[in-house]
């Protein structure tokens, strides 16, 4: 990651996020069962910056729990590595989806003296939300999926990931981190 911000390939102005699920071929631990789908598994959240360069050890949880919460987790995660690589994350945006839109995930943010890109959740509301207009920027969005929804997909690559068939949790986050390691180094693999 040191090298990555050395090299100037690390663009820290916006940072994505978003979470995966992962079914379960076999029990463990740290595997939650969701009624809503019949699923078995477990939930990452993840970050990236605007280059698709993971920047952020992952939060992992239970597949049966929701990501909003998740989210008050990875930020010190966040503020820890770029505070390890040197790298400063005050005024950059986080841009995140709508089912992070609630007050304590924006409180969260803005603590850390970074800004949130993430759109209003109406959740069925008959009358608009009151109090002042929250900041959205559309074109910041939509670039969410030419980057972490790409690294996802990066990340779906790794047949050992797709299905988690370990029992422990240990040894399935391990091949999840040197998968997002191997995505980190596609740079130096060009010619």
């Amino acid at each position: 990651m040191r090298k990555l911000h050395v090299d100037g390939r690390l663009d820290l102005s916006v940072i994505h996020g978003d979470g995966t699920t992962t079914a379960a071929k076999k029990g463990g631990d740290n595997l939650g069962y969701s009624g809503h789908k019949h699923l078995k598994g477990d939930k990452v959240v993840a970050f990236c910056d605007r280059d698709c360069n993971v920047i952020a050890p992952f939060i992992a949880a239970a597949g049966n729990r929701n990501e909003s919460p998740l989210l008050r987790e990875a930020l010190p995660k966040l503020s820890e590595m770029a505070r390890a690589i040197g790298m400063d994350l005050r005024d950059s945006t986080v841009s995140l989806g709508g089912v992070y839109d609630c007050r304590a995930n924006r409180r969260a943010i803005f603590n850390r003296n970074m800004h949130p890109n993430i759109p209003e959740n109406l959740r069925g509301r008959k009358t608009p939300k009151r109090g002042r207009k929250r900041h959205f920027d559309a074109a910041i969005f939509e670039e969410r999926f030419r980057t972490i929804e790409r690294v996802s997909a990066w990340e779906d690559k790794f047949r050992r990931l797709l299905l988690r068939f370990e029992r422990i949790s240990q040894v399935n986050y391990a091949f999840k981190t040197l998968a997002y390691t191997l995505i980190n180094l596609r740079h130096y693999c060009r010619n």
